[in-house]
């Protein structure tokens, strides 16, 4: 009982209240086996909603656990520990994913990009807005926002090539089937990303570990709840490591069923696939930690914030996003990186715009609110964008369109 108090009166207020979602998850899985053993087709709808909610409070529990463990090791390995373990969530839905087949590389595609933009856009620009809320503008150092919106930038790019390869090609009238190229030019990346992360790594563990010590040293003093987190009771090595064990096989279970009912949705229910990629998904598995980053905005830690949003950003494209290409290559699917244009060039605007909102190393609501917005209209566009097949006849008649958008990519890049 000792160990369940703690776990649901975890963190801030917010991450208390999505506990009390909790029960949805043992519903989720009922409801899941009640559909499957009946063959019950009238449950699908059910079973999607209960797991995409019970996602949540299973995610919020990895993040506490993960916080939990972290205050145990030192400062900044800590925060990359919860980096990585807020992204396990990702990583299970993605393997869940590819596991299926070549049919869901589309919204594979579609959420890896939702994420970054659900990060960059929703996460950051709430983050700006909670800590606007009780001062004029807050301030942060410029080592975490430039190297987070630097590693992005170039990350981007590397993501978007693929795209820009095939689009250019078609605009040129080339005849060919590029399919082969440019699976082996996204899985040539992939492996440059992977040695672009394990670089990043380094440089935050072992040569430049104190700088960043030092920030995150001096948010700790500026939290002002800080009392009330020490005299509150904390979990043990062993239970932080139980209940990241149960969240995990929770979050592992509920990707399963999750993913099975994405074909209903999208087929009965009429959803886009890019809905469910760009927005849906990213949304329930990045939820437990946008909770935490702007509880840290709020409490006046920018530097915790976005070493978290910009941490989990660059997570995605520098690890889950190859480590996908990498094992769809080892069982067989052909994952590549070959975005939609549309989602390629929603990427870059979107890294483009953050980058210049972090230049200054200061931010306020108004910043936040900006983000937010542009990540609404995004939301807009995915629920009219038409599936792959219906945009077949389109695609043909937009090769001309294509290669301008491919422009405007190298342009925005150069410039």
């Amino acid at each position: 009982m000792h160990f369940l108090r703690i776990i649901f009166r975890s963190g801030n207020k917010v991450s208390c209240a999505v506990n009390l979602l909790w029960p949805a998850v043992p519903a989720a899985i009922a409801v899941h086996f009640v559909s499957t053993a009946g063959d019950n087709h009238d449950y699908h709808l059910a079973t999607f909603v209960l797991n995409y909610i019970a996602m949540v409070p299973a995610a919020n529990t990895i993040g506490f656990a993960g916080q939990e463990l972290a205050r145990k090791l030192p400062k900044v390995i800590g925060v990359v520990l919860e980096t990585v373990l807020g992204g396990i969530v990702e990583i299970v839905l993605f393997i869940v994913l590819i596991k299926q087949g070549a049919g869901k590389i589309p919204v594979i595609r579609a959420a890896i990009l939702g994420s970054v933009l659900a990060n960059l856009l929703l996460c950051l620009g709430l983050c700006f807005v909670a800590g606007g809320a009780k001062r004029e503008e807050q301030e942060f150092h410029p080592a975490v926002s430039e190297v987070g919106s630097g590693l992005m930038l170039v990350a981007g790019m590397a993501l978007v090539v693929p795209t820009i390869f095939v689009s250019a090609l078609s605009a040129d009238s080339i005849q060919g089937d590029f399919a082969s190229e440019t699976l082996s030019i996204s899985r040539g990346t992939s492996i440059v990303l992977l040695i672009a992360f394990f670089i990043y790594m380094y440089f935050q563990l072992k040569t430049h570990h104190g700088l960043y010590d030092e920030i995150l040293e001096y948010d700790e003093l500026r939290d002002k709840d800080a009392h009330k987190d020490r005299v509150r009771p904390h979990l043990t090595l062993f239970e932080s490591i139980a209940a990241l064990v149960i969240s995990i096989t929770c979050v592992s279970m509920i990707a399963v069923f999750l993913v099975e009912e994405i074909d209903f949705i999208v087929e009965e229910r009429h959803v886009k696939d890019a809905f469910v990629g760009l927005i849906l998904v990213p949304l329930v598995e990045k939820a437990a930690e946008h909770l935490t980053a702007v509880d840290e905005a709020y409490d006046d830690q920018m530097n915790f914030a976005l070493s978290h949003v910009l941490g989990a950003s660059v997570q995605t494209v520098l690890f889950n996003t190859p480590l996908v290409v990498i094992i769809g290559w080892g069982i067989g699917v052909p994952m590549d990186l070959n975005f939609a244009i549309f989602d390629a060039v929603v990427l870059v605007l979107a890294i483009l715009v953050v980058g210049s909102f972090l230049r200054d190393g200061k931010s306020n609501y108004l910043e936040g609110a900006l983000c937010v917005l542009t990540y609404v209209i995004i939301a807009i566009c995915a629920f009219f964008y038409p599936n792959p097949d219906n945009a077949a006849g389109a695609a043909e008649v937009g090769g001309e369109a294509a290669g301008e958008a491919a422009a405007v990519l190298v342009r925005a890049f150069s410039g």
